[in-house]
């Protein structure tokens, strides 16, 4: 029986966006711009440093910094590799797996405000009857070629260019380019009322094109996000990063066997990130890489107990055909709120 706190996962979620939301963004507020009392400087969601106002740092910008700074400097300098170099990129994993052991992805479906936003955008659109488009999963087709674009990013933009531009290969103008696209470092501090990330920076060739390709992705992201659930979401390094360790968390999805499974597909229909093998696999292989743990599959599955959200050996929700029947009411799989049928005598 579910837990009457948990009686609407979606609901439960949406109060728990709406507060990290404001906690990410506006969280610095109660404790100064530039305070080591925040959150965290090791988090692993794009909560960005542009951001004066925000409650904690996302991970990736540190480790851009350390490569950048700590390492390709030093190595150009002294032409060695130390250990004084490599223990602060140790300890900035141990503290963004800190928090990442505990909710795992769930950073990435709950906590992150760039998803939340898109989510936003997307409630939008399904009012004003834009439909959804989705990246039809067929035999992966269009999926699996999307895919490999986070890893990309965040071996090139994320690791490697930082490095090299501390090493003096290319141009210091590259020491940080992940940030200096991400659309969270726009979107966040216009919510701050600062619009000064929108203008190009006109110092270098590199600086103009990074900033132009910053201010393209969230046009994308903003007008993509109204028929295309979580547009950036995934192309995005951190959801790739912390792919690498979400077997090591507490939080996960499990569907250990399909015997149940009616191969619906409903449950695939739901994911904001358009999952196919959540209805078409079991196990390790249905909790894919670009999975958030948002918990819709597990809501829209129509059948007792198939798909579930787990925290260690906790069953913190698990899918219940008489819970689908009431979600179903409200708001179809795919996003689209169900307006209450007008009476005979309405206008």
């Amino acid at each position: 029986m579910l837990k009457s706190w948990i009686a609407n996962l979606g609901r439960l979620r949406l109060i728990v966006q709406l507060l990290m939301l404001f906690l990410t963004v506006y969280g610095g507020i109660f404790v100064g711009s530039y305070t080591a009392d925040k959150l965290s400087n090791s988090l692993p969601a794009l909560s960005c440093a542009y951001d004066q106002m925000n409650g904690g740092y996302c991970t990736l910008i540190r480790y851009q910094h350390n490569l950048h700074h700590s390492v390709g400097m030093v190595i150009a300098r002294t032409g060695e590799v130390t250990v004084a170099m490599i223990v602060p990129l140790l300890i900035l994993l141990a503290s963004f797996f800190a928090f990442f052991f505990v909710l795992g992805k769930a950073f990435c479906g709950w906590v992150c405000p760039l998803g939340t936003l898109q989510e936003f955008v997307g409630r939008i659109g399904r009012r004003f009857g834009i439909g959804v488009r989705r990246v039809e999963p067929g035999d992966l087709g269009p999926v699996s070629r999307v895919r490999p674009v986070k890893w990309l990013i965040l071996v090139g933009m994320v690791f490697l260019l930082p490095l090299l531009a501390g090493l003096g290969v290319v141009s210091h103008s590259l020491g940080n380019p992940f940030c200096d696209t991400c659309p969270s470092r726009i979107a966040t501090t216009l919510l701050t009322g600062n619009a000064d990330q929108l203008a190009l920076n006109m110092g270098d060739g590199w600086s103009f094109g990074l900033g132009a390709v910053a201010n393209w992705l969230i046009g994308f992201m903003i007008v993509g996000a109204l028929a295309l659930r979580l547009p950036f979401c995934r192309i995005c390094p951190l959801l790739a990063f912390n792919s690498l360790f979400q077997r090591l968390s507490l939080a996960r999805l499990s569907k250990p066997s399909r015997a149940n499974c009616g191969n619906c597909r409903i449950c695939t229909d739901a994911c904001p990130m358009d999952i196919p093998e959540i209805s078409q696999a079991e196990g390790k292989k249905a909790y894919n890489e670009d999975c958030t743990l948002c918990g819709r599959c597990a809501e829209y599955c129509p059948q007792d107990g198939v798909v579930s959200i787990k925290w260690a050996n906790i069953t913190v929700f698990r899918s219940n055909r008489e819970y689908y029947k009431t979600r179903v009411r409200g708001e179809l799989p795919d996003g689209t709120v169900k307006l209450p049928a007008k009476g005979k005598n309405d206008a």
